[in-house]
């Protein structure tokens, strides 16, 4: 059978991208579809050989933010705990060879491994249910025998696009039955959804980081100069971005397309838990505007008794200038 294994992780363009392009094969019998406003650019194509496998790579940049890596390659029986081994030295050699250190290191990418199954019989459902318990391992790359509840809830999450095909997804992996191997629209969809999720854990790192600053410029050393101004352009950016970054790309994936891929999405959507990803941005996105506010009101009130007191000291200075020239006057001082 054959595997796609996705990795997406944060990359920026470096100046020498070529220009963007637009999502193929998105939809079934829909070649005109332009589903997303998200560009998309291809790096590069490439064959290697991997503990004896061959692996074809496309990497690819989505929004000149995030690059993913689709992966293909064969294996004659994947539910094997033998192979799970090869599976899981390819897969490591992947992330090793196009993840940088520093974000392997980190833990801020994704991975995603995808089954593609063209012969499930006598139907796609009596073949799930059949090897439920070696694809449900296969999805969560357990070793150890999940119960029988855990089983149900990884394969749990289907969505039919006829009698003889249909897609499971969970969180950490999926399947894809196609009687014609027609696995690219719902590959295309797979993808976005692992690039939706790793944006929203980039915006939310970045949000942290932006308090620990905050926490160390006003709480932890108060001798230092308060950005505060530029503090307060970040958050706008951050909040421009989420919104252009997630809610136009979502809101035209619900509204256009065919009913298979808004059922497919909704069911990426669920299961990748992306509306708690994006209510938990949201929400640390208001409160940091909420607290850099404070700082802000709090400075502005600083910055008004600065000027109050150097406006007694000028007042000060006026009536010391006045009561000497007075005494002059008066004859009780002598030029």
């Amino acid at each position: 059978m054959e595997i796609c294994y996705l990795l997406a992780f944060p990359d920026s363009d470096d100046g020498t991208a070529a220009p963007p392009e637009q999502f193929k094969g998105m939809v079934k019998d829909a070649p005109y579809f332009q589903p997303t406003d998200i560009d998309l650019v291809t790096l590069g194509e490439e064959t290697i050989i991997i503990e004896g496998y061959a692996v074809s790579a496309v990497r690819q940049r989505f929004d000149d933010r995030v690059q993913m890596i689709e992966c293909h390659f064969d294996l004659v029986d994947p539910f094997a705990s033998s192979v799970l081994k090869d599976r899981t030295k390819i897969q490591s050699a992947l992330q090793t060879r196009y993840i940088p250190e520093s974000i392997r290191q980190s833990g801020l990418y994704e991975e995603y491994s995808i089954l593609l199954v063209q012969n499930a019989k006598p139907t796609p459902n009596k073949w799930l249910e059949k090897n439920a318990v070696a694809l449900a391992t296969f999805i969560r790359s357990q070793k150890d025998t999940l119960d029988t509840a855990e089983i149900e809830e990884i394969l749990m999450s289907r969505t039919h696009y006829s009698s003889k095909e249909v897609t499971v997804v969970d969180w950490e992996g999926a399947v894809i039955i196609a009687p014609n191997a027609d696995y690219q629209s719902d590959i295309a969809l797979l993808k976005i959804g692992n690039y939706q999720l790793i944006r929203y854990r980039m915006l939310d790192k970045s949000i942290e980081d932006m308090l620990d600053r905050i926490s160390e410029t006003f709480f932890q050393n108060k001798k230092r100069p308060r950005p505060t101004r530029g503090m307060i352009r970040q958050i706008a950016e951050h909040k421009l971005e989420m919104m252009l970054s997630f809610e136009r790309a979502e809101q035209n994936m619900l509204l256009i397309g065919d009913w298979y891929t808004a059922d497919l999405y909704e069911a990426i959507h669920d299961q990748f838990y992306l509306k708690d990803w994006k209510e938990n941005v949201k929400s640390k996105l208001d409160s940091l505007e909420s607290i850099v506010q404070t700082i802000r009101d709090n400075f502005s009130l600083s910055l008004e008794s600065v000027w109050a007191r150097v406006e007694m000291f000028a007042w000060m200075l006026m009536l010391i200038g006045y009561l000497y020239l007075t005494f002059v006057d008066l004859g009780l001082i002598t030029r």
